[in-house]
């Protein structure tokens, strides 16, 4: 969090876009969770592009990952090979045909051929990996991206990092474990770190630790002035502090998940999303002078949307 000496950070235009854009976004979510039929927004912008939910548990990728990879059952070395098998793909129909193939991935069909065979053919036939994010490859092995990935969670299995992040004693230990494995950034090594904090076997503290991706970081520069006094996470932490104030002082219809307040994992999330909606709202803000358009077009999905998040979180039955 930021200290208390701190002064108080100066604020751009992108300031006011970041606390509309969550407003607006957020109400599409309750709307669509309601099955409503669309349009559920009047944002041309909301309409148009993809943009993901404010809270990142809310997520349809993160919904399969809490509700499917990590459903109840599954102990904690097989709920930490599970979790991290699917988000290194990161990609549901990726998962579904390793579970037809070679049953539900665990620690004991994770070092067999089985599933090398298995995810040779997703990639024969088309995309393994969800395209929110580049999975690096791991250089130290050899073959196929996906096999490389396979290879780096079994041997994180054999050395018994399970085991290890067992031991943690905050999210900010957890990312330093999984920071030592080859391929994983900061950033990914973040992502990993709060997808395990899911799970019903670790429960740390979000509010205490924050990692800073690059999309995060552009959408910073659009909302604050530089200074040497803030870094790009306490600027997030000072965001979190500041959200109910900041939607109040703007009258935003803001609608919570009940009883949890964004994380700065959803703030971080926010800012990043932030960068590719003023790309359009307010061209302006661009660094490079020239506005790009958001890469992926909203296409309508028909399948319902799930609400389902970590029982821990007390929001089992929400109310619609």
């Amino acid at each position: 969090m930021p200290s208390p000496d701190q002064a108080t950070p100066k604020t751009k235009a992108g300031w006011d876009w970041f606390w509309l854009f969550a407003a607006r976004r957020q109400q599409i979510y309750w709307r669509r969770l309601k099955g409503q039929a669309p349009p559920w927004t009047d944002d041309p912008i909301l309409q148009n592009f993809r943009f993901t939910n404010v809270y990142r548990a809310s997520d349809r990728v993160s919904q399969f990952l809490i509700n499917s990879v990590q459903a109840p059952g599954w102990d904690w070395p097989n709920t930490f090979v599970r979790t991290i098998l699917f988000k290194l793909f990161n990609r549901p129909a990726t998962w579904l045909e390793l579970n037809e193939k070679v049953g539900p991935p665990s620690r004991q069909n994770l070092h067999g051929p089985a599933i090398e065979k298995a995810l040779d053919g997703v990639a024969a036939r088309g995309p393994v990996y969800n395209p929110a994010y580049i999975m690096p490859p791991p250089r130290q092995y050899d073959g196929p991206k996906h096999r490389r990935h396979l290879q780096l969670v079994r041997d994180m299995d054999r050395a018994g990092l399970a085991e290890q992040i067992a031991t943690a004693g905050s999210l900010a230990e957890v990312f330093e474990q999984l920071r030592a494995w080859p391929s994983l950034g900061g950033f990914l090594a973040y992502q990993l770190a709060v997808d395990l904090n899911y799970s019903d076997h670790v429960d740390f503290d979000e509010s205490q630790f924050v990692v800073a991706g690059p999309g995060a970081r552009r959408g910073l520069k659009k909302c604050f002035e530089s200074s040497p006094d803030w870094t790009d996470e306490t600027l997030i932490a000072y965001t979190a502090s500041r959200q109910e104030l900041e939607f109040a002082a703007r009258k935003l219809d803001w609608q919570p998940l009940p009883g949890r307040q964004l994380q700065l994992i959803d703030i971080q999330n926010i800012f990043c999303e932030v960068d590719k909606y003023t790309r359009l709202a307010e061209p302006k803000l661009e660094q490079t002078g020239q506005s790009r358009r958001p890469k992926q077009n909203y296409r309508f999905d028909p399948k319902p949307l799930t609400a389902g998040f970590p029982a821990k979180w007390g929001l089992a039955a929400l109310k619609l």
